[in-house]
């Protein structure tokens, strides 16, 4: 088949290109194939985008590393902002740790300086309290409100002798070791035990339950010294009343013009009430003790416990002659040799044979008062001598101008007879109290 026949079955072909070059007398051609063309073409094409790309680059580069530098700049600034912030907080959380630690430090200083001061306050106490012991006693009888009442002596010193609790402290120090960072004044004061409750709540709770019994100690011991003080003047004044109403002499002005006070307010701190308190207190068992010195000097007491009156003070008729006479004393039955004692502390002055009294013993109690115990059957002192209450002075008899054995007992009062009825009256009421 010939080209003609192809190209009417097949369709025209493609001819390759041919490139021919002539120079003089030599012809030379390239024929060039249509998949090389395309190639060629490709690869100029290539390198025109190529070159393009890199003029862009080269003109835009300065843009690109700016844009990027300003990036990593504020990428920088952002860490260091970070860090910074990271860095405040890290010492705000310090500082709130050391002003905890501070604030801790305080409180348990000031603990340990009120325990301090309880141990030094039950020095004070303590001779004080033996002091009231001694001179207060029971409450007063005409209270029953007291009297129902327990020893508050006891409890006061059982309160005084109370430890301030040391091992709580060593708690304490023990729980602040977690450590936290909310300031002391934002802590919890929460009584109730929580599973959640943390160091610092613990030793929040701690704080308040030493505080709290150190103030129930304080408040206990003013309010016993409180109690102590009153009994030593409801003491002082059943005294001062028995004695005036018997028409006595004392010498005493505390409690006077009690409703008759005033001036400005001026509160007082807790070391400022007990000393104040401690004052009060000093002051009634110095008034008490004052009027029970005086009324020990008094003949108050019975001279022959147990043995009744035969004959009282006043007008009677005598024995012998059968006529009024005045009696000066009293007679209490009382048989030969029993031993007679003196009624209060005093100087014997008389010590013999005294007419009608037959062997007499009169003792000075000072303050003009005078005892006489006559009709004694046995004289023990001389004269001059000091005499304590209660000493024996002779035995009892029927000596001198008497129709049988007995104590004849008088009192006087700058050298007059008193009914010693009533110093025997004033004696029962007061006796509970001296």
């Amino acid at each position: 088949m010939n080209a003609t026949g192809q190209s009417a079955v097949f369709g025209k072909r493609k001819e390759p290109h041919t490139v021919i070059i002539a120079r003089g007398n030599e012809i030379r051609h390239f024929t060039i194939r249509p998949w090389l063309a395309a190639f060629i073409g490709s690869a100029l094409a290539a390198i025109a985008v190529g070159y393009l790309m890199a003029t862009s680059y080269l003109v835009l580069r300065d843009d690109l590393i700016g844009a990027t530098t300003a990036r990593q700049a504020r990428m920088q600034q952002a860490y260091e902002d970070r860090i910074s912030a990271l860095r405040a907080q890290v010492d705000r959380i310090t500082s709130r740790q050391l002003l905890d630690q501070q604030l801790m430090e305080t409180k348990v200083s000031e603990l340990l300086e009120r325990q301090s001061q309880l141990s030094q306050r039950h020095g004070r106490l303590g001779p004080l309290l033996e002091r009231a012991e001694s001179e207060v006693g029971a409450a007063p009888a005409e209270d029953p409100a007291a009297a129902a009442k327990p020893d508050k002596r006891a409890e006061v010193t059982g309160s005084i002798k109370e430890p301030a609790r040391n091992y709580a402290v060593a708690s304490l120090s023990a729980d602040l070791g977690a450590g936290d960072t909310r300031p002391f004044s934002l802590w919890s004061t929460r009584s109730d035990p929580l599973p959640n409750d943390s160091a610092a709540d613990r030793a929040d709770k701690l704080f308040v339950s030493i505080n709290q019994s150190l103030k129930s100690i304080e408040s206990d011991q003013l309010t016993r010294i409180s109690t102590l003080a009153d009994n030593a003047y409801k003491s002082a004044d059943a005294i001062t009343q028995a004695l005036e109403a018997a028409g006595l002499p004392v010498d005493s002005d505390f409690g006077k013009g009690d409703s008759d006070v005033g001036g400005p307010l001026i509160p007082l701190d807790s070391s400022m009430m007990f000393d104040s308190k401690v004052k009060e207190l000093d002051e009634a068992l110095d008034a008490l003790d004052h009027l029970k010195k005086e009324a020990r000097q008094l003949p108050l007491t019975n001279p022959a416990p147990g043995h009744s009156v035969t004959s009282p003070f006043g007008v009677r008729t005598d024995p012998l002659l059968g006529t009024a006479a005045l009696h000066s004393g009293m007679d209490f039955r009382a048989p030969i040799g029993m031993a007679a004692k003196v009624t209060a502390p005093g100087t014997v002055t008389k010590a013999g044979w005294n007419g009608g009294y037959g062997r007499m013993v009169e003792v000075d109690h000072g303050n003009g008062f005078a005892t006489r115990y006559g009709h004694l059957s046995e004289i023990d002192v001389t004269v001059g001598e000091k005499l304590d209450a209660g000493a024996v002075i002779g035995k009892t008899g029927s000596s001198g101008r008497s129709t049988g054995p007995h104590l004849h007992y008088e009192v006087r009062h700058n050298g007059e007879a008193i009914d010693p009825l009533r110093f025997l009256t004033v004696g029962k009421k007061v006796a509970q109290y001296l």
